[in-house]
């Protein structure tokens, strides 16, 4: 007997009742716990439908860093909690937000029903080309994120620079320029110090073993990046490390340089190759790992930056 059905179809519905739990959940600290398990288990339903590249992506973003954000973000909520007047929705506004929630998931699922048998695809001429002289890459999502679609993935670099600006932004005017407030307790345990001092080594290893692998294998840029941003931010919650000034040059270098690179590269190609974004074929594989080398820098700082939150008066610990 084939267990694999039973266990596909366990798997879809602990998903479902852990998302379930996450939404009913009172206490925010079980709610978020329940999300970030929720986004581990997401990532072994990745790894089932056979696309490890977002399982990794799914893993170090929904169920490492965004968690960790969370947890901070529920942490400052619990400071203001008094200025706040908790005051509950009313039946007939929550039985129409349930409403519009079952039928936008019956429209998906009729939708994803009414496919044919063979969907169309253009898997096999993208792994095709991903192979041929104008990418060279071995892995068909690198390929097609660096050269069919790349200047939207600039751009969604560009979306989360201007986030961290963003997030900078609500400071206090007088607190601009320092560094964020510390985060993660002011005596951290014996366990945490251990896994600062641990993790982030052989984290830092496997986040650019990743990265320089994408090219060919299942990983990149972008998952590298996440892995080192959530062992810098292991460090940071261990106090083994401080946030930086928001001012440091270096830091503003670092966030900018991916974008900055990828962007430089594009106007090049409209002189070399005949379009914007294009490369020319014998160096098309040596400029997207030199582009991913930068974009690996920039989001592995801009996470943490997010996380760390603005600038905090001086004194603030």
């Amino acid at each position: 007997m084939n267990v694999q059905p039973f266990l596909d179809i366990s798997l879809a519905a602990l998903v479902i009742g852990v998302a379930l739990f996450t939404i009913i959940a009172k206490d925010e600290f079980s709610a978020v716990v329940a999300y970030v398990a929720y986004g581990i288990f997401l990532a072994i339903v990745w790894v089932r439908l056979y696309a490890p590249d977002v399982a990794l992506t799914e893993a170090a973003v929904g169920g490492g860093v965004t968690g960790v954000l969370l947890v901070m973000a529920g942490k400052r909520l619990d400071v203001s909690a008094t200025m706040v007047v908790a005051k509950k929705p009313s039946v007939a506004f929550s039985a129409f937000v349930a409403a519009c929630s079952i039928l936008l998931a019956g429209s998906l699922a009729a939708v994803i029903l009414s496919l044919p048998d063979a969907a169309p695809s253009l898997a096999p001429q993208a792994a095709a080309a991903a192979q041929g002289p104008g990418a060279g890459l071995g892995n068909p999502i690198t390929a097609v994120l660096m050269s069919y679609r790349s200047f939207d993935t600039m751009l969604e670099k560009v979306v989360l620079i201007l986030a961290v600006v963003g997030v900078w932004s609500v400071g206090a005017d007088e607190a601009w320029g320092a560094a964020p407030a510390p985060f993660g307790p002011a005596t951290p345990s014996d366990a945490l110090l251990f896994l600062a001092k641990t993790l982030p080594p052989i984290g830092g290893l496997i986040g650019v073993h990743i990265f320089w692998t994408g090219a060919d294998e299942p990983g990149g840029a972008f998952q590298g990046g996440a892995l080192l941003a959530a062992m810098w931010m292991v460090a940071m919650m261990a106090r083994l490390a401080d946030p930086p000034p928001i001012n440091s040059r270096w830091l503003r270098l670092a966030l900018i340089s991916g974008p900055a690179v990828f962007l430089a590269i594009g106007v090049a190609g409209a002189m070399l190759a005949g379009h914007f974004f294009a490369y020319p074929s014998a160096l098309a594989k040596p400029l997207i790992l030199f582009i991913e080398t930068f974009m690996l820098l920039s989001i592995a700082v801009a996470l943490p930056m997010l996380v760390a939150g603005p600038a905090a008066r001086k004194g603030v610990r």
